[in-house]
């Protein structure tokens, strides 16, 4: 059985037709992941959906939440995919990192989350520095929530400061992204199948 990596986007545009760097980014992951035998889940476009604040795993009537949990605990992989504003994670990565918080409280016999054996990766981009910031800030928080982290598990582009080109925009993706995005891809595959086949024991 293939494993299955979730993408979420946390692109500040709610259209999912909106053309999104992010979404680039996460397709050339996708692209790495179909050659290591990784089935890629449709795109959850958080902006697009009505997730609420708060720190459980349901906030009540209106909140899309919980279906979109499902889907990412249904799978092996997350890729966390966000771009950079103000040198940071999104307002929306912030906020599903907000609602994770309540793994801390859904513990199994064992005491493990329900993210544990799960692997993350980030896929980040941006127009300005803050890239290794970001994926700082997303990979401690999804630590701390129970999400396993492989080497090199960060793929991100990165322009000129204040600059008006998208990585979107982009007539060739660079050669150095490429060969990150195959061994992020590469990397987090391995793990997940030996974290599958040997959960950790809590």
């Amino acid at each position: 059985m293939p494993l299955i990596a979730q993408p979420i986007n946390c692109s500040l545009k709610a259209d999912a037709k909106a053309p999104s760097s992010t979404d680039v980014m996460i397709g050339l992951l996708g692209e790495a992941f179909s050659k290591v035998d990784v089935r890629l889940a449709p795109t959850v476009r958080i902006a697009g959906c009505n997730v609420l604040p708060g720190v459980s795993s349901d906030e009540g009537k209106g909140d899309d939440w919980p279906g979109i949990r499902a889907k990412i605990l249904a799978a092996d992989i997350l890729i966390f995919g966000t771009p950079i504003w103000m040198g940071q994670p999104s307002s929306v990565a912030k906020r599903v990192l907000e609602r994770m918080d309540a793994f801390l409280d859904e513990t199994d016999e064992a005491g493990r989350m329900p993210s544990y054996s799960k692997v993350a990766i980030c896929a980040v981009v941006g127009n300005e520095d803050g890239a290794h910031n970001t994926c700082a800030q997303v990979f401690q928080a999804l630590n701390d929530v129970g999400w396993t982290i492989p080497a090199v598990g960060g793929c991100y582009w990165v322009g000129e400061a204040m600059g008006d080109v998208d990585f979107k925009d982009l007539d060739a993706t660079p050669r150095k992204v490429t060969k990150t995005a195959k061994m992020v891809a590469a990397n987090a595959a391995h793990l997940a199948r030996l974290l599958k086949a040997e959960p950790f024991p809590g």
